[in-house]
């Protein structure tokens, strides 16, 4: 399969079906997905965004040699909703290594904190944060005041995603 051409035919579920099941258990062919995730053509990105959050959920094991990669691709103010939006939902199950947690954490803050960020970005980045809490639980007084000060200016997905980590915190 000529990986770029498949992105670029649809963007439709049937395609980024196509494409996951083509990757399949295979490292190198998602290596090449996850180049043309994070690669330089901006519509190619994002198109790229669905099949590779959905292949990374399937095998999370393949993200470990990424993580640094995306993690300073989510640093770029540039960035379209779509590349954001698909990288933290594969943060969300993915284990991120112990020497990236301090960065993951500061951007998973700062999307909450910011009042243009899509929904969904800031409900994922919540997930994440939440995770990275059951192991190191001194920051959830920080994320417990920072829901508490966001909340009315936040949509219905932030609540309900915030209502379920309160709960649990």
């Amino acid at each position: 399969m000529n990986l770029q051409d498949k992105i670029n035919s649809e963007h439709s579920k049937e395609v980024c079906a196509e494409i996951v099941q083509w990757i399949g258990d295979n490292q190198k062919r998602f290596d090449e997905l996850f180049k043309i995730f994070t690669g330089p053509d901006k519509k190619l990105s994002q198109r790229a965004g669905w099949p590779m959050s959905y292949a990374a959920m399937a095998h999370p094991p393949f993200m470990k040699k990424h993580i640094g990669t995306l993690l300073e691709n989510l640093k770029n103010e540039n960035l379209h909703d779509a590349i954001k939006r698909n990288s933290v939902r594969l943060l969300q199950v993915v284990p991120i290594p112990k020497k990236h947690l301090g960065t993951a954490l500061t951007i998973c803050f700062d999307f909450i904190q910011s009042p243009t960020e899509k929904p969904a970005i800031k409900a994922f980045s919540l997930t994440i944060i939440e995770n990275i809490s059951k192991e190191y639980p001194d920051i959830k007084p920080e994320l417990k005041t920072i829901i508490e000060d966001r909340w009315d200016y936040e949509s219905a997905a932030f609540k309900s995603r915030a209502k379920k980590i309160l709960r649990s915190l």
